[in-house]
């Protein structure tokens, strides 16, 4: 909060950043809403599902492309301004009397090419924010980003759905577009401002498997970096897994565990969770600033285990509580790990790294749900919760023995 408040050209670039996710779920939920009124909405919903989640999964290719951009900030401008151009196209081709189908997919298209020049655009922002702000602020400086944007992004949901009820898709494609023009514009504010230090900036200059190589030895070099980036990949991946597995749990347990109704309860579980989430980047950095980042992956872990103890006790207050809980500790952990990174690796490839830990990120938290709804399929959820329990005792003894580990290099 304090480097919000205080370094106004990052001031500049997180209202700028949270403008744009905003825009982006406003049309995100009216595109979702039109494609559900079409004959064959679950393929229509999937392809949109599909056109979102790809691009999230290329970080490590936007991330290299990045690294090799010079003056990133005159980039950031032009892909603002470029994704504000295409949704501006989409709200004129909502305007038109074009068939449902066709239209879905054209604007499919444009949203996979805007979402793919956002992963570039988060790319190129990374070392930005490092440039604008003390080396040990950047925890608590993409903390505040982050959660903010989390919370801006559920407040925009309800918005969303409300001027839907007045709004034509058309409009809300504008908006978002406008969103975007803006964010443009400030992002040109700073990079006037910043025009010699951005030129300054390094640039990698290798092949890029080599460097997700360099990446991976500055990574590993760093005593238990790596296995910490694979811990906190599982504990997302944990955190992801318990909401599918408690509202299966609701859904046979409705007589004690529904609170109102059972979409209510379900919506209520996932807003307490982005609630926690945005509470731990933008509150828990500053709390927990000394704290080393193995005691919050513990009590993270401890909150796993309180979950997944609730939801077999079949007590729904505690298992909100828990569960935002869990989220608050996870929104806290991945800051500081970011300000560990940026310690470490070598700037000019610090958005190679970032994309390559954002990847595995993405990986991991789809396949641990996969894994475990499976589990509930073959199974039950009773047992696949126990599984989820097993699971957590392990990564919680992985963590003890790397933080004994690291303890003990440093005081060497």
């Amino acid at each position: 909060m304090d480097v919000f408040l205080k370094n106004k050209y990052y001031r500049r670039f997180s209202i700028a950043s949270i403008l744009s996710s905003a825009g982006d779920i406003l049309f995100y939920l009216a595109l979702m809403t039109y494609a559900s009124r079409l004959k064959n909405y679950s393929l229509a919903l999937s392809l949109i599902a599909i056109s979102e989640s790809v691009p999230r999964l290329l970080s490590s290719v936007s991330g290299y492309l990045a690294d090799r951009t010079r003056n990133k900030y005159q980039k950031i401008v032009w892909l603002a301004m470029i994704r504000g151009i295409l949704y501006l196209l989409v709200g004129f081709l909502f305007s038109q009397n074009i068939a449902g189908w066709n239209l879905v997919m054209m604007v499919i298209v444009i949203n996979f090419i805007s979402d793919t020049a956002g992963t570039y655009s988060s790319g190129l922002a990374t070392p930005l924010i490092v440039d604008l702000v003390e080396k040990d602020q950047v925890a608590s400086a993409t903390g505040f980003t982050s959660g903010v944007s989390q919370v801006i992004s559920m407040i925009a949901q309800f918005i969303g759905s409300g001027l839907l009820l007045f709004m034509s898709y058309s409009s809300l494609a504008v908006i978002n577009g406008l969103t975007f023009v803006l964010a443009g514009i400030i992002y040109l504010s700073i990079a006037r401002k910043n025009k010699e230090a951005s030129l300054k900036q390094e640039v990698d200059q290798q092949s890029f498997f080599a460097t997700i190589a360099m990446s991976y030895r500055q990574v590993k070099k760093a005593t238990g970096l790596l296995t910490t980036v694979l811990v906190i990949a599982l504990l997302n991946g944990i955190l992801s897994t318990i909401e599918p597995m408690l509202s299966i749990m609701i859904a046979g347990n409705k007589h004690v565990m529904v609170i109102g109704t059972y979409a209510f309860t379900i919506a209520l579980i996932g807003a307490l969770m982005a609630v926690g989430s945005a509470l731990g980047s933008i509150v828990g950095t500053m709390i927990f600033k000394k704290v080393s980042l193995f005691v919050i992956i513990l009590f993270a872990l401890g909150s796993a285990v309180w979950v997944s103890l609730a939801v077999l006790s079949k007590q729904i207050i505690f298992c909100l509580i828990t569960y935002c809980l869990l989220g608050f500790f996870t929104g806290t952990a991945g800051p500081k790990l970011t300000q560990w990174m940026v310690s470490t690796v070598d700037r000019k490839i610090l958005s190679s790294s970032v994309g390559l830990l954002n990847t595995i990120l993405l990986i991991i938290a789809p396949l641990m749900t996969t894994l475990f709804t499976s589990l509930i399929a073959a199974t039950n959820v009773s047992f696949a919760v126990i599984g989820l329990l097993v699971a957590t005792a392990i990564v919680f003894v992985i963590t003890l023995v790397v933080m004994t580990k690291t303890k003990k290099t440093n005081q060497s």
